[in-house]
């Protein structure tokens, strides 16, 4: 990131985690998961130690991506804040494997998203899940209640897939949504980078093939954006909080046909932890992400991916410039 955007952003940081507590707190007013504020301001309220918290033990899990390393150590030492004994167990892998941690009690809760767990978990298919995101995460919840796991209220922010390309690419398609990509005369030559399991999955290539009517050639990738800059692939799949996207140098395309469902993290954690932690904890994972807007998540990401701080440190950024901790 340039020095320049990098400044701008850290010194909106504050504001954007001001505003988007206080706009949750006004869509969220009746509910016992919006934040207290100690002021007119919108700063929210610090972490108070939680009675009994010292006797009940957490191990909370991350999948191994960038964004899951940050929210991981957030919700990790926001518990530690309220005097819960906490150890990480951060990098498990991919969905299903943090999943199964998680179903065989080798972890206490995980964050997901509500579009992952319903089409990965639940055999949701993609075409049923709700556009609507908080219909998509009542139904989350209600999969997960079933299989013993509490899913506490979602994050603002929506990490759904986009696909992306350089700008030039978008030109020579000459449209800005993905059906024009799959109406494009070079369509079924055109390549595309994405993650591994992208294969597999109806929300991803699968449904891209199935909604659109879009095959690409698939390059089965870790990275996103270089296979971009080095002509590896035309297009790459990429997330919406990817702090790379907000720098300009890369076209996004509208899903006009809404292949791509919600995507809001929820701290899914098994009935027992749930139970252990009691409504206490439970209004602190709630409180804790409220102020993550898209924005905020972003820019927590570039800390990490262009800025090469640690996931541990950025969340410490959060938790104490958005007033949970001093």
């Amino acid at each position: 990131m340039t020095s320049t955007i990098r400044t701008i952003f850290a010194a909106l940081l504050t504001a954007l985690l001001l505003l988007g507590a206080a706009a949750c707190g006004d869509e969220e007013s009746d509910s016992s998961s919006s934040s207290e504020t100690s002021s007119a301001g919108g700063e929210v309220a610090p972490i108070e130690e939680i009675s009994g918290a010292s006797d009940v033990d957490l191990t909370i899990g991350s999948k191994n991506f960038t964004e899951q390393y940050i929210l991981g150590e957030i919700y990790a030492q926001a518990f530690e804040a309220a005097g819960y004994k906490v150890d990480t167990e951060l990098d498990l892998g991919s969905e299903q494997i943090a999943y199964k941690a998680l179903r065989d009690g080798d972890i206490s809760a995980y964050p997901e998203y509500t579009g992952t767990a319903l089409t990965s978990f639940f055999d949701v298919e993609t075409a049923d899940v709700p556009n609507d995101s908080d219909e998509a995460y009542e139904l989350a919840k209600d999969e997960y209640a079933k299989v013993g796991i509490t899913a506490p209220g979602d994050a603002p922010f929506n990490n759904t897939f986009v696909l992306a390309s350089l700008p030039e690419t978008q030109e020579e398609v000459g449209g800005e949504a993905i059906s024009d990509i799959a109406a494009a005369p070079d369509a079924e030559s055109y390549r595309l980078a994405g993650f591994p399991e992208c294969r597999q999955r109806t929300d991803c290539l699968l449904g891209l093939e199935d909604l659109y009517g879009w095959k690409p050639e698939f390059i089965s990738t870790e990275a996103k954006f270089e296979p971009l800059d080095q002509d590896q692939s035309d297009f790459s799949l990429a997330f919406a909080t990817d702090p790379e996207l907000s720098l300009g140098d890369y076209a996004v395309y509208e899903d006009d046909e809404g292949l791509f469902p919600p995507y809001h993290i929820t701290l899914s954690m098994s009935d027992e932890v749930a139970e252990e932690i009691g409504p206490d904890g439970i209004e602190l994972v709630e409180r804790v992400q409220e102020p993550l807007t898209d924005e905020v998540m972003s820019e927590l990401n570039a800390r990490v991916d262009l800025d090469k701080e640690e996931p541990e440190d950025v969340a410490g950024q959060y938790l104490e410039e958005s007033g949970f901790v001093q």
